[in-house]
Parts: C-alpha cells; structure tokens; sequence
C-alpha cells in the first residue's frame, strides 16, 4: 500500500491558470458561505418562473461558462478570455434576472 505522503501529483498538470481556476471556486464558496451566514437566502421567481437562490443562480452560472468555453473552444478557438468575460456577463445576468 502506497504511503499518502509520498503520493506524486505531476499527473494533474498544475498550471497557472488551473491554480487560479480552483482559487476562485474557492473564494467563490467561501464568499457564499459568508453571504448565507450574514444574510439568509430568500428565494424569489425569476424569469424562469421558479424560485431560485443565491445558490441555485451560482450553479446555473457555473453550468453556463462551462458551455460558453466549450463552445468558444469549438467555434471560435484561440485565447480564452473573450469568453472568460462572455461568462462573466452572462453570470451577471443570471444573478439579476433569474
């Protein structure tokens, strides 16, 4: 059985890029732990004609980048960032409307 100290992570390909990825999931879970402690969700109908909450509108957000870089990656290709910032305005929307 293999020693859990000695365990090699070189598979995962750590780059700048996926350290910054997972920093902000990370920070993004931690500001809406604080959000949740400081102020209480409150669910409220949307345009979906659902009730939604700050959680559900993060996780629609989330699943919508990731459709939006895959798209732009099989449309358009090349650099990520125009779609980085597609994401952040469709996030926007989502957190405004839904």
């Amino acid at each position: 059985m293999a020693d859990l100290t000695s365990v090699n992570l070189a598979w995962m390909a750590w780059t700048p890029q996926t350290g910054l990825f997972f920093a902000a999931l990370f920070a993004m879970l931690l500001v809406m732990t604080a959000l949740a402690l400081w102020r209480p969700e409150v669910e409220r109908l949307g345009v979906l004609g659902i009730p939604t909450t700050r959680g559900d509108r993060l996780f629609l957000s989330l699943l919508g980048a990731a459709f939006i870089h895959l798209g732009w990656l099989g449309l358009a290709g090349g650099e990520l960032w125009w779609a980085s910032l597609l994401s952040l305005a469709y996030a926007a929307l989502v957190f405004r409307f839904v």
